[in-house]
């Protein structure tokens, strides 16, 4: 069986000093992102960001006693190295089916894009993994029931491996029709690789059921999403959306039907860091993510 949570109370906390830090980043930057004219978003995206990442997980173990910061720092950095890689392959792919670019492009040289890019997308899987460690604590994901049984056994673990890569061919070759494929994809491919090297995945829940982690990483990837785009909405230079078909009816830049990306690639953050936890060779089974009150 997957592990259940046990909910137990918590010692409050004070609010910790990283979190004020993190409040007055988001302060700062957020003042400069909007209000200073000409470009300013390329060196101000990454302190705005970690003011972010530091004000959630302040809230986090004000609420619950724990945090990501406060397990190990030294993981916590760690977020920050995997993610600028993990997201550079979205990038790549976006080579393709060109859904997003950035206005102002221009104004940085190459090497100065892939330095400040690779900065900016640091903060990428810390905010998601933030956001969702505060949404696994809400009362309705901790109380809700069993749902649908996917174990990871050969049959369905070779079904969604061949899956995903069928949608990653799809994908190269019709980008104008398959484009959504850029967001399941790579989880269909890299779930079924978690499961068979013994790393953790979402598998080790939907076992039995328990869908509270993919709610849990579901939601708090929208409400990071939401301060993506709203923070994205003023600055410059920016990132402008250009998605065949659904392109209408926008929320900041993103129209409102894009949102619904956010979902898989939540599933493709959570299962592309635990792969390369397992090639690092933490313990196994680590929990550092938890992605749901404190597990027993």
């Amino acid at each position: 069986m997957a592990e259940r949570v046990i909910s137990r109370p918590v010692q409050p906390r004070p609010f910790a000093i990283h979190g004020w830090i993190g409040l007055a980043l988001i302060a700062i930057f957020w003042a400069i992102n909007w209000g200073l004219s000409g470009p300013r978003t390329y060196w101000a995206f990454f302190p705005l960001w970690l003011g972010f990442c530091l004000a959630m997980d302040a809230i986090n173990l004000a609420r619950h006693g724990t945090s990501l910061l406060t397990r190990s720092w030294r993981r916590y950095v760690g977020l920050f190295i995997v993610s600028a890689p993990a997201w550079w392959l979205f990038e790549v792919l976006n080579w393709r089916v060109f859904n997003w670019h950035y206005q102002g492009r221009e104004l940085l040289t190459w090497w100065q894009y892939i330095f400040v890019s690779s900065l900016s997308f640091s903060v990428v899987i810390p905010a998601v993994f933030e956001c969702a460690e505060f949404i696994s604590h809400m009362n309705f994901v901790i109380n809700m029931k069993p749902w649908l049984v996917i174990r990871p056994d050969r049959k369905t673990t070779l079904g969604f491996f061949a899956t995903g890569w069928t949608m990653l061919a799809l994908l190269l070759i019709w980008p104008r029709y398959c484009f959504p494929f850029l967001w399941i994809s790579v989880y269909c491919i890299l779930e079924p690789i978690n499961v068979w090297l013994g790393n953790r995945s979402l598998a080790n829940y939907t076992k039995s059921g328990d869908w509270r982690p993919v709610v849990s990483l579901f939601l708090g990837t929208l409400l990071t999403g939401f301060f993506w785009e709203m923070w994205n909405y003023f600055s410059y230079p920016k990132w402008i959306y250009t998605v065949p078909y659904v392109n209408g009816l926008h929320i900041f830049e993103m129209p409102l039907l894009g949102y619904g990306g956010y979902l898989p690639f939540s599933l493709e953050v959570f299962a592309l860091y635990h792969l390369v936890v397992g090639f690092i060779k933490l313990k196994k089974g680590d929990s550092y993510v938890y992605v749901l009150p404190e597990e027993e």
